[in-house]
């Protein structure tokens, strides 16, 4: 079992940051992959980034790349997502979520078996 809480969401004005974190607990290994998902008003979870905990790989989605870093404290099982140069349509519930792998298709949300209760981000223009 693994438990994630994320933190760190916020109001903030177009072009500003944030910084999420999410904190697991249990059975984190270095298999382990980490992704923060997004659920924007009205739709499904759309998926951010990821990242596989032994090595640090990194993914992202087109429409964050360049804007968004994931990363991790392995020490602290903590992994991160800085935002920044947001923009309205970033407004969304953003999910952390753990599988124990690295599946090929990481963007797949229905891969992924441990999930956060989220964190709410809201950039107003």
């Amino acid at each position: 079992q693994v438990r994630l809480v994320e933190t760190g969401g916020g109001l903030v004005q177009a072009g500003g940051s944030l910084r999420l974190s999410c904190v697991g607990s249990g059975r984190i290994f270095t298999s382990t992959t980490m992704a923060w998902f997004r659920r924007g008003p009205g739709k499904g979870p759309e998926f951010v980034s990821a990242i596989r905990w032994g090595d640090g790989g990194a993914y992202y989605a087109d429409s964050v790349a360049g804007r968004f870093t994931i990363s991790r404290d392995n020490a602290k099982n903590t992994v991160f997502l800085q935002l920044n140069d947001l923009k309205p349509e970033d407004t969304a519930v953003y999910l952390c979520a753990a599988v124990g792998q690295f599946p090929s298709n990481y963007f797949a949300r229905e891969l992924y078996d441990y999930w956060g209760q989220g964190t709410q981000v809201t950039v107003y223009p």
